[in-house]
């Protein structure tokens, strides 16, 4: 069995991310080393990202969420792993909170925390995102991510404590374009998950489910108490449930005509390991169309 050195590694994953991944390097510099996998990005992000002393560089084609975590989690050096998206942050505090688990010697495999999510600057405190829950440090070889295309799982063994302290999400720090773009790729590559596990879904379904989206996130959950970027980014939210939907739906059409769905591609080489069990981050247990690379 491969020896791991006692550190941490710090892990990021992204694509075109200049204006977010430098500040994700540098909550990460209290790690021993920090692996950065980039999926061969157009902007200045691999120039950022290679300037770091501690960073190992890598690029690999994007097949998934899950497949990319798994795929960087070989090549870490230490014996545990600290993860993050790119336009994360690690709080001081939620630092000291680690490193003092490590001083002390951890008593589990891996650890969850809550994510504050900022929206221009602002922090949603609603709007679906009261108990954003994410497992991000884990021991080594002990946990692997279910192979998705979006919004994979930490799947892991016995229990996973809660840590007090949070990750920063800036999920939307400049403007809403990136963002509006992102919701329709992850509407792709989450349409792409429906069909390969079977999923279909009537136009009624195209309808209905971005207003419920709206519903839930805005009233049920109280967006309406974020102001004006809740409602915004509650709108949002729904536009990204329709096009997964819509996609899903015009793919069905095609394939009765005879037209293959021109699905995105997946990394079906990526192996789970068996007997471990999944963590969930979402509240209510299942996978939550939300923004990041998780």
């Amino acid at each position: 069995m491969e020896e791991f050195e006692f550190g941490v590694t710090g892990l990021v994953t992204c694509f075109n991310e200049e204006h977010n991944v430098g500040a994700c390097i540098e909550s990460l510099q209290w790690c021993d080393e920090i692996i950065v996998v980039d999926s061969f990005s157009t902007d200045r992000t691999p120039e950022i990202a290679q300037s770091y002393d501690k960073v190992r560089f890598f690029q690999r084609e994007y097949f998934g969420a899950g497949a990319q975590k798994n795929w960087a989690m070989e090549k870490v050096r230490y014996q545990w792993v600290f993860l993050l998206d790119s336009d994360e942050r690690c709080t001081p505090e939620l630092q000291k909170e680690v490193q003092a688990i490590l001083k002390t010697g951890p008593k589990y495999l891996a650890y969850m925390m809550n994510r504050s999510v900022y929206l221009l600057g602002k922090r949603i405190r609603y709007s679906g995102w009261q108990r954003d829950r994410v497992s991000r440090f884990f021991k080594t070889g002990t946990a692997y991510y279910e192979n998705r295309r979006v919004h994979s799982m930490l799947h892991t063994t016995g229990e996973v404590p809660i840590l007090k302290n949070t990750i920063e999400h800036h999920m939307v720090d400049r403007t809403f374009t990136e963002y509006a773009f992102r919701l329709g790729k992850y509407g792709y590559w989450g349409a792409g998950q429906m069909w390969r596990d079977g999923k279909r879904a009537g136009v009624t379904k195209v309808v209905t489910r971005p207003l419920w989206r709206f519903f839930k996130v805005y009233g049920l959950q109280l967006g309406f108490l974020d102001g004006a970027r809740g409602l915004v980014f509650c709108l949002l939210q729904a536009y990204g449930t329709y096009m997964k939907f819509a996609i899903l739906w015009g793919w069905q059409v095609n394939d009765a005509r005879g037209i293959e769905p021109d699905l995105p591609p997946f990394d079906d080489s990526d192996e789970t390991w068996e007997g471990l069990e999944m963590v969930t981050d979402a509240e209510d247990g299942s996978p939550d169309p939300r923004g990041g690379n998780s």
